[in-house]
């Protein structure tokens, strides 16, 4: 049994998830013409996967900046998402993590589920988040929830170490 509850101080151990590592199956390449937004997946040619660096979280600033949920079971923290308040009506999903042993059982979607609840409540028309176009799983997971493709940006990685990689805008209307 899943339990998803905001991060407070008597949990705010969860905020120590750590990244753990997620394949690289391929890329989502987005264009857009006629007003409307187009995607297509490339497929990768090699078997590949990435581990985004560990955040270092700390409650009084995700708490300034927003909030945080975590899911747990038996009080052991398997899945993170870190919300951040944002000036465009739109909730900032900032961070969406979980433990892979426990990925593909729903814990992602019960998160925004709760999140959602929180963002109406505040004032919120929605929320969004931006997935690396070869977060494959991210993204396509966005979208099966709900979320549309909204903006891309290519030049985010230029000169970095991720070079070549873009952004995918994603927002979820509610």
């Amino acid at each position: 049994m899943i339990e998803i509850k905001p991060i407070t101080q008597s949990n705010e151990q969860a905020l120590n998830l750590p990244n753990e590592p997620f394949p690289l199956l391929g890329r989502m390449q987005v264009s857009r013409s006629d007003d409307q937004w187009h995607y297509q997946i490339v497929a990768a040619r090699k078997n590949d996967q990435q581990t985004f660096p560990d955040e270092n979280y700390q409650l009084a600033e995700v708490n300034q900046n927003g909030f945080a949920l975590g899911a747990f079971t038996a009080d052991v923290c398997v899945g993170l998402a870190i919300f951040a308040d944002h000036w465009n009506q739109y909730l900032y999903l900032d961070d969406l993590k979980v433990k892979r042993s426990y990925r593909r059982q729903g814990i992602s979607r019960q998160m925004l589920q709760a999140a959602k609840n929180i963002a109406r409540t505040r004032g919120y028309r929605g929320i969004y988040t931006i997935g690396q176009d070869n977060n494959l799983n991210a993204c396509q997971f966005y979208l099966a929830t709900g979320f549309v493709i909204g903006g891309f940006n290519s030049r985010d990685y230029q000169g970095t170490s991720q070079e070549g990689k873009s952004d995918i805008y994603f927002y979820w209307d509610f």
